[in-house]
C-alpha cells in the first residue's frame, strides 16, 4: 500500500487575474451549474517551482526545463572554436536525446535544429552532463559517439521532475511517473468576470495643448475564495528521489510552504493579487485518496463565504469518512479562528 497526502486548501482572492486564457481573460470553469474562476494546475505548479522560496530550500536539486538543451551545447562548442556548421551538427545530436530536434525553417537562425519541438525537463547533474560532454567533443574536436550521448539517469534526480514528472517521447525508459497531482483550482461561489478600462497618460503630452490619454485598454479580472487539491504519492516520491528520506523530507516541507504562500504571477503588477492560504487541511494515510470537492458543487454566495466554505468542507470530510470507513491522520489550520499553525502542518506532512 501506498503512502498519500492529500491537501485541501481554500485561499481568497481579491480582484485578480492570475491565469489567463487566450482572450486574455481569467480562466473559467462552469461547475454546478455556475460559472467559477479556476486557476490551471500547470500556472500553480510554475509559480511553485520556479519560488525564490521553492529554489533556496532545494538549491541544487532543481531542475531546467528548456527546449534549447541542444543548443546550450553547441553555443559551448562554438565558443571552443569549432566552426558553427560543425557544432549545430553535433548540438542536434545531443538534442535529439531529449525529443524532435526542429526542422529549418525560412529566415530560422542557424542554431533553430539545435532546439527541440516539445520542452524537456531535465535533472542538474543531466545539464551538468551536457555541457561536459560539450566542452569534451571541443578539446577532442571530433563528433560525439552513442555512448557519449547516454546523457539521460534515473539517479540524483531533480526534485520537480520526481514530484511532477517528465515524458521523453524519444526516451521513453527515462520517463518519470510524477508523485504529485495537482488541481486546477476553482471558486467556490459563482463570479462575474468584469472588464478594467484602464487609460495610461503620456508625460510629455499631457503639458502640450492636446492633452488626454497616450493609451487605452482593458483587461478582464474577477474575485474569488478558490478550492485547491494535492495529492502526493509519498512511496513514489521515495522511490522517484532513490530512496533518500532527508531530500524527501526537504522537498515535501518546500513544497507545502509554498503551496500555502506563493501565488501566480499573473498581472501581479496591475492587482498585487498576492495571498496566503486562509484555512489548511492535511491528510495522510494508506486510503485511497479524493477530493472534497463536492462540497461546493452548490455555489457559496453571500457575504460569509470563507466561514461557509470551512463548514461544508469539514462536514463532507466527516461524511466520507464515516461512510466508507476510512481513517487518515490530519492536521490543519484556520487563520481566521487562529487555530492551529502552519508549522505543525509542515512537521505533520514531512515527517
Amino acid at each position: 500500500m501506498s503512502t498519500f497526502i492529500q491537501l485541501h486548501l481554500l485561499t481568497a482572492y481579491p480582484a485578480s487575474n492570475l491565469n489567463r486564457d487566450d482572450t486574455g481573460a481569467p480562466k473559467t470553469v462552469v461547475l454546478g451549474g455556475a460559472t467559477r474562476l479556476r486557476i490551471s494546475s500547470q500556472s500553480l505548479k510554475r509559480a511553485w517551482r520556479t519560488s525564490a522560496l521553492f529554489e533556496e530550500a532545494l538549491d541544487g536539486h532543481i531542475g531546467v526545463r528548456s527546449g534549447r538543451i541542444g543548443r546550450e551545447a553547441a553555443g559551448i562548442l562554438v565558443a571552443s572554436g569549432i566552426k558553427e556548421k560543425t557544432a549545430v551538427e553535433w548540438g542536434e545530436k545531443i538534442a535529439a536525446r531529449f525529443g524532435k530536434p526542429k526542422g529549418k525553417k525560412e529566415k530560422a537562425d542557424a542554431f533553430i535544429t539545435t532546439e527541440t519541438e516539445q520542452l524537456a525537463h531535465i535533472s542538474p547533474a543531466e545539464f551538468e552532463a551536457v555541457k561536459k560532454l560539450a566542452n569534451t567533443l571541443a578539446q577532442e574536436n571530433r563528433p560525439p559517439t552513442e555512448d557519449d550521448l547516454s546523457l539521460l539517469r534515473h539517479d540524483r534526480m531533480a526534485v520537480d521532475i520526481a514530484l511532477f514528472g517528465r515524458m521523453l517521447a524519444s526516451s521513453p525508459a527515462y520517463n518519470v511517473e510524477a508523485a504529485c497531482q495537482v488541481a486546477h483550482a476553482f471558486g467556490v461561489g459563482e463570479t462575474l468576470v468584469e472588464d478594467d478600462f484602464f487609460t495610461a497618460v503620456d508625460d510629455l503630452r499631457a503639458i502640450s495643448d492636446d492633452a488626454g490619454a497616450g493609451h487605452l485598454g482593458e483587461t478582464g479580472f474577477g474575485a474569488a475564495l478558490f478550492y485547491t487539491y494535492i495529492c502526493i504519492d509519498r512511496d513514489l516520491l521515495v522511490n522517484n528521489l532513490n530512496g533518500d528520506e532527508t531530500l524527501v523530507s526537504r522537498t515535501l516541507q518546500a513544497l507545502t510552504e509554498a503551496v500555502l504562500k506563493v501565488s501566480p504571477s499573473g498581472k501581479q503588477n496591475s492587482f498585487a493579487s498576492r495571498a496566503y492560504v486562509s484555512w489548511a487541511l492535511a491528510e495522510k494515510g494508506e486510503d485511497q485518496p479524493r477530493s472534497l470537492a463536492a462540497a461546493f458543487y452548490n455555489p457559496i454566495n453571500g457575504t460569509d463565504q470563507l466561514a461557509q466554505a470551512v463548514k461544508r468542507i469539514t462536514e463532507l470530510r466527516d461524511n466520507m469518512n464515516s461512510v466508507y470507513g476510512q481513517h487518515t491522520a490530519a492536521k490543519g489550520f484556520d487563520v481566521m479562528q487562529a487555530q492551529g499553525s502552519v508549522a505543525e502542518v509542515l512537521e505533520f506532512i514531512s515527517a
